[in-house]
């Protein structure tokens, strides 16, 4: 298995550097043509290679744009380190940052907040958020354009976890409405009943928000109310860690997105 999956890489690193033809392709993989073939069209559909009308095998988008995903959050976690972890000094909760990748919305930086030492909260760097029972993920949501946020939400089998979850497409898109309006998003334990959280969008050069940045606490420490009184940090943090981006904020939005 290891030595097919290193073949397969070869074979995607080749096509990169120019096109392979099928008995090339077979050849890097060491195995029969109709196997390379069925090899090579499993990649096609993943857009790793693309078949051109020549009828050999050259790099697909699939690649780049995993590439530039992976450039963008390296990029974005190095401009928002140093914001989110003011911000995290400051307001004592935790510090969530999450971006869209593919399909998903995936934590890709958080700082603990030391009053978590006893009751660990369950989000981690590297795994997908609710898409609609989260604030993050209604910030990002909310954003999108019409067809793409229909498009996430037509996989989205909606289940509800607690009593204030929004469960049904209806509830979420005057929710994402009301999101829009006030520039930030609020979760009241929608996932899980006992984690607060609020969520600010977080723009790039082009105005467009790709990613979100959120207070969470437990509600023991923190309740939803009381996270909010920390939104003018949350708002200021997510304007400077978009202004490092690149984006320009029109002449009347004031310093706390306001």
């Amino acid at each position: 298995m290891a030595q097919s999956i290193r073949r397969a890489i070869d074979l995607i690193r080749r096509s990169a550097e120019r096109p392979l033809s099928l008995t090339e392709a077979a050849d890097v993989l060491g195995v029969h043509k109709s196997t390379a073939l069925r090899i090579l069209q499993t990649l096609e559909a993943e857009r790793f290679v693309r078949r051109t009308g020549a009828g050999t095998y050259v790099l697909g988008s699939g690649l780049i744009e995993l590439s530039e995903l992976a450039l963008g959050s390296m990029d974005l976690r190095q401009f928002a380190a140093a914001p989110l972890r003011a911000l995290q000094r400051e307001t004592s909760h935790t510090v969530h940052l999450a971006q869209l990748t593919g399909d998903e919305i995936i934590y890709i930086d958080k700082v603990d907040s030391p009053a978590f030492d006893a009751v660990k909260l369950p989000s981690r760097v590297g795994r997908a958020v609710s898409i609609y029972a989260s604030a993050v993920g209604k910030t990002i949501l909310a954003y999108l354009p019409p067809e793409e946020r229909d498009r996430l939400l037509s996989h989205v089998v909606f289940e509800r976890f607690t009593d204030t979850t929004l469960a049904d497409h209806d509830s979420l898109e005057a929710e994402l409405a009301r999101i829009r309006e006030r520039g930030w998003a609020a979760d009241n334990g929608e996932h899980d009943a006992y984690v607060m959280c609020v969520a600010a969008p977080i723009r790039d050069s082009r105005g467009l928000v790709i990613a979100a940045a959120s207070l969470t606490a437990i509600e023991v420490i923190a309740n939803l109310d009381q996270l909010k009184s920390s939104l003018p940090l949350l708002l200021k943090t997510a304007n400077q860690i978009s202004s490092e981006l690149g984006y320009t904020p029109p002449s009347a939005e004031g310093p706390d997105g306001s």
